[in-house]
């Protein structure tokens, strides 16, 4: 794709706008932070197991702990010792023959290999009957039976839930190396646009691109620390740009790339090395790209439908990826209706699914309504032109 001619196809510049993305997170080191707050986060590594878990033996009931032998023949009556609690030390070794109270996951006396359930035993003065013979080790959990130290707990690349943050917490860490999050800036283009709430004036617009790609980008896991417009002015672009440049990792841009007489985005980009063109989609054709010393700049058309369009089929899979999160892969669906499709380029139809099967709305890339109303992009491809209603056909879910 160079500027203004030759068309690329969607792959293409969808593997560059990947490249790119994930070029720029990986010239960060990784954070770290405390488990605590490390939810929603992804381990930069393999989280491995600090200490044993459990650490010491310990007492899986509440109960009397005892030893096998003792309670081989039952009933039996033993002499009760004493009383282990959670937190205490175990106290003094085990004496064959006798029993002491054990809470659950208090330390099992040295010498004690069974622990015979409370509601197994009677309370009889200083002593317990017991009316049900236990084998060595039963209900006694040693040490190392869930998780050795060195163990791989949670492998590098899980998105933290709260049971990792439990485990992590469990094998002893205070704190984990995630990956960074992408940080995101937004430039919205065009002299029309006016911030939502305000009175637009003639010939102006509300700038829907704007947070419409803000709000995605939060969704997808990133974090946007720029949300700002430009007028056509290059002037005005150019020192918003300079700014998201300092503060983000990834910079989006809506309008201003196509072949118009006010093409902000394209004047003040071209010049600086990026590369614009058209990629062989519908709606989204006009695209751009542009490598800012490591910092890329990832420049979609204008119109709302085709900018968010953009945004799902080329940005929307490496945040996810990025951020740990489950990948929207395509399905196979049914259409309720025939479609046509331009020859020769990709086209992504908004679509619904119903009862009867997958409908579809206009082509227009202005219409924003029925991208609100749509729950899956239908995916033609280059070679389709007309399908018939029944046809099966990919779609993506939004």
């Amino acid at each position: 794709m160079t500027q203004g001619h030759s068309t690329r196809s969607v792959a293409d510049h969808a593997a560059t706008v990947d490249r790119l993305i994930r070029t720029a997170l990986a010239r960060r080191g990784p954070d770290t932070v405390a488990v605590e707050d490390a939810h929603g986060r992804v381990a930069h590594t393999d989280l491995r197991a600090l200490i044993d878990v459990p650490s010491f033996r310990n007492s899986q009931m509440d109960g009397y702990a005892v030893d096998a032998a003792a309670v081989a023949t039952v009933p039996v009556e033993l002499d009760v010792t004493g009383v282990v609690a959670a937190g205490d030390d175990g106290g003094d070794a085990h004496v064959p023959g006798t029993a002491r109270k054990i809470m659950t996951g208090a330390p099992v006396p040295r010498g004690a290999d069974a622990i015979v359930p409370v509601e197994d035993t009677d309370a009889v003065g200083g002593r317990v009957r017991i009316g049900r013979s236990r084998r060595a080790g039963e209900f006694v959990r040693e040490q190392g039976s869930d998780v050795r130290v060195g163990e791989v707990v949670v492998p590098a690349g899980t998105r933290l839930d709260a049971r990792h943050v439990g485990a992590i917490i469990a094998v002893g860490h205070a704190s984990v190396a995630v990956r960074p999050r992408l940080r995101v800036a937004v430039i919205a283009t065009g002299a029309e646009l006016v911030a939502p709430g305000t009175e637009p004036g003639p010939g102006c617009l509300y700038d829907s691109n704007g947070p419409t790609l803000a709000a995605a980008a939060i969704a997808d896991g990133a974090d946007v620390t720029v949300r700002t417009r430009s007028t056509d002015s290059a002037e005005h672009f150019a020192a918003l740009l300079d700014d998201a440049l300092t503060r983000a990792d990834v910079v989006v841009t809506s309008g201003g790339v196509s072949m118009g007489d006010f093409e902000v985005v394209r004047d003040v980009l071209g010049p600086r090395g990026g590369t614009f063109g058209h990629v062989g989609m519908q709606p989204g054709g006009p695209q751009g790209w542009t490598d800012l010393d490591g910092t890329p700049v990832i420049s979609f058309p204008g119109n709302p439908v085709s900018t968010l369009v953009s945004y799902l089929i080329f940005a929307r899979p490496v945040l996810r990826d990025l951020a740990g999160l489950p990948a929207l892969r395509p399905h196979d669906a049914t259409l309720a209706e025939a479609v046509r499709s331009i020859p020769g380029k990709r086209q992504f139809l908004r679509g619904r699914r119903t009862p009867g099967g997958i409908t579809t709305s206009g082509p227009g890339s202005h219409l924003v309504a029925s991208m609100a109303a749509a729950d899956v992009l239908v995916d033609l491809p280059e070679d389709t032109t007309d399908l018939p209603a029944g046809a099966t056909v990919r779609v993506w879910p939004l």
